[in-house]
């Protein structure tokens, strides 16, 4: 188990860039768990009618070496679990170190707490960058093959991972307090 920071340099195409700063509070040789205190995001994400993820709040998010996902345990401002979103995205680059860097696939992977049916999410943002030609075609074709993956896996009980069950808000946050950060 580690303590500290990690830094998240996230690039969408065409041409976007945010940089993220995350609690890291637990790491193995194959995933990393952080913690965001707090969404940087304007508005509400809704998903079928129903909040996901709002401003500020926080989401614990599982990135796995060499894979072209990582997964957010989504919630709303009064800490309510909302459901497990993953970002179809490249490979984190520096996954040893307190710096990554990926990007953005456009593709979302949704399952709603409590077990509601998942699903692909975003898939015109997708296809409006592959006409734009900001996405080159084999990349968009692997980032396809990953959602479906992801939901075949799911509908045989076998995604998400159970460290993702394991690492909760609360214990993400107990972990940080001890640690002396934040919250």
């Amino acid at each position: 188990m580690s303590a500290g920071h990690v830094v998240i340099h996230y690039h969408r195409l065409p041409d976007r860039y945010e940089r993220f700063e995350q609690h890291l509070v637990h790491r193995t040789n194959d995933c990393a768990v952080t913690l965001l205190d707090a969404t940087s995001i304007k508005r509400t994400i809704m998903i079928d009618g129903e909040p996901a993820l709002e401003p500020d709040a926080s989401v614990v998010w599982f990135t796995f070496r060499d894979a072209w996902h990582d997964i957010g345990r989504f919630h709303t401002l009064d800490d309510r679990f909302t459901g497990v979103y993953a970002n179809v995205l490249t490979p984190v680059d520096g996954f040893d170190t307190a710096e990554w860097c990926t990007t953005d696939l456009f593709l979302d992977v949704w399952q709603p707490a409590g077990g509601g049916d998942i699903r692909i999410l975003d898939a015109d943002e997708l296809a409006v960058a592959r006409a734009a030609g900001s996405i080159a075609e084999a990349t968009a074709r692997r980032a396809e093959q990953e959602a479906a993956g992801l939901v075949e896996a799911a509908r045989a009980g076998a995604w998400p991972p159970p460290i993702v069950a394991e690492w909760t808000l609360e214990r993400a946050r107990g972990h940080v307090r001890r640690q002396g950060g934040v919250r």
